[in-house]
């Protein structure tokens, strides 16, 4: 069984930064690609960055360029999601999740069967 535990949320002023963590157990970790999806309420839950299986492919939302910056560990079983300059549009709960692709950044909810709990983000202004 997989288990996916996101830690490192919390409330921030906008221009400030967090870092989330998610740590994965139960399956062989470094061979699948890993994502982080966000949902605000009233919205529909969006991709917010990807990572490949190595850490040598990464996707990121148009929204987040330049601001968040995915990265794993394979060795401790963990990704990351840097958030820096955050606004209160970023408010939402964010999730950790699993693919089953071995290749790329795989852009689409369903390619990932595997989720945390979520962890809530709140920016506020």
């Amino acid at each position: 069984q997989v288990q996916l535990v996101e830690s490192g949320g919390g409330l921030v002023q906008a221009g400030g930064s967090l870092r989330l963590s998610c740590a994965a157990s139960g399956r062989t970790f470094s061979r699948y690609a890993m994502g982080w999806f966000r949902q605000a309420p009233g919205k529909e839950r969006e991709l917010v960055a990807a990572i490949s299986w190595s850490g040598g492919s990464t996707y990121y939302a148009d929204s987040v360029k330049g601001r968040f910056t995915i990265s794993r560990d394979n060795a401790k079983r963990t990704v990351y999601l840097q958030m820096n300059s955050l606004k209160p549009e970023d408010t939402a709960v964010y999730y950790c999740a699993g693919s089953t692709v071995v290749a790329g950044t795989p852009p689409l909810s369903y390619e990932y069967p595997y989720w945390g709990q979520g962890t809530q983000v709140t920016v506020s202004s």
